[in-house]
């Protein structure tokens, strides 16, 4: 990840950029910061647990890289891997031109950060996403972490997450979805 300017942006000025390219950004607390690709294993969890939620919730109410602004020292809007959004979420994004969940918005119900590797990615899913996410009002945040072998749910009580960390053959509980039957070692492996 690298931050790729020096003065800080509002989030007017970030919704309106545009360099030309196919990058992608997050803007994190008013800096424009490009997000490296994602890896394979990544991507075919994501789209593992895509099709798993597919069973519970109808398609309109999920979205890959769709962003979400939080609350920051200065603007900050995330890219998370996976969301499952509430039906009036799903509605506020309707005939919008960005997929992106704006401050005046709901929240999304869940989501889903795939820890990418390297201590930087750590610290920013396990640190600093969990205080925007919660500050957002966001029910449930997933921390699923290959390198760890392990998936902290945290469930949003009274403004905190309360955290479960899963490691194995241990089953994934969650609120949003009562009724997965789903492993660790399930999501951190798909076949």
């Amino acid at each position: 990840m690298t931050t790729t300017q020096n003065r800080y942006m509002t989030l007017e000025e970030y919704l309106n950029y545009d360099d030309g390219t196919d990058t992608r950004y997050e803007l994190v607390n008013g800096e424009l910061v490009e997000m490296p690709s994602e890896s394979d294993l990544n991507n075919v969890i994501a789209i593992f647990l895509l099709a798993e939620f597919l069973k519970f919730v109808p398609p309109r109410l999920l979205r890959r890289g769709t962003e979400v602004v939080v609350t920051g020292h200065r603007a900050t809007s995330r890219v998370p891997d996976l969301l499952v959004l509430s039906e009036e979420a799903a509605a506020a994004l309707t005939n919008s031109k960005r997929s992106i969940l704006l401050p005046d918005m709901p929240p999304p119900t869940l989501v889903v950060e795939v820890v990418s590797p390297g201590k930087e990615n750590e610290e920013r899913d396990y640190r600093y996403k969990r205080s925007e996410y919660a500050a957002r009002g966001i029910s449930e945040y997933w921390i699923i972490d290959p390198h760890q072998a392990q998936i902290t749910i945290l469930t949003l009580i009274a403004g905190f997450y309360e955290q479960t960390v899963l490691q194995a053959s241990d089953r994934l509980s969650s609120t949003i979805f009562p009724h997965l039957e789903l492993t660790v070692n399930q999501v951190l492996q798909p076949s």
